[in-house]
């Protein structure tokens, strides 16, 4: 039962997509599918390459309105916090992901799977920052 709750088969699923448009991404293109690099490539007015960048975030934000459309209750609740609110966190994800020179998706997905060790350091911090988020969170504000 508790195997059940920690590996549901949508996140297996998805796992197996991630790491397949990863390795596509490398074998096809020559680069690392780190998601905050792609993006932020996107506003640069000299990268020649920023047409596979749009059709890359558009294929994320399709599956993301597909994957709503056809499960739902895959998402879980939505969050009940203000837009200036959410609008902060993503800023402050922003500024991490420049201070850490990545994302979770490029450390975590692609250079663990590279046996860096700047992506297992970045991963890390990562997850332990996430740990303390969370208990500050329920902690100080009492979230759930």
């Amino acid at each position: 039962m508790l195997i059940q709750q920690l590996f549901s088969p949508s996140g297996l699923l998805g796992g197996a997509l991630i790491g397949l448009a990863a390795t596509l991404l490398l074998v096809t293109q020559g680069r690392i599918a780190g998601v905050s690099g792609i993006f932020a490539g996107l506003w640069s007015r000299r990268d020649p390459e920023r047409m596979w960048r749009w059709w890359f975030v558009a294929g994320l934000v399709a599956g993301g309105i597909v994957a709503a459309a056809l499960l739902p209750d895959a998402f879980g609740r939505v969050a009940d916090h203000s837009w200036p609110w959410m609008a902060a966190a993503g800023l402050l994800v922003g500024v991490g992901t420049r201070m850490a020179g990545g994302c979770t998706s490029g450390h975590g997905i692609c250079g663990n799977s590279r046996f860096s060790r700047r992506s297992a350091v970045a991963t890390a911090t990562f997850i332990a920052s996430g740990v303390v988020a969370v208990a500050a969170t329920r902690g100080l504000l009492g979230g759930a």
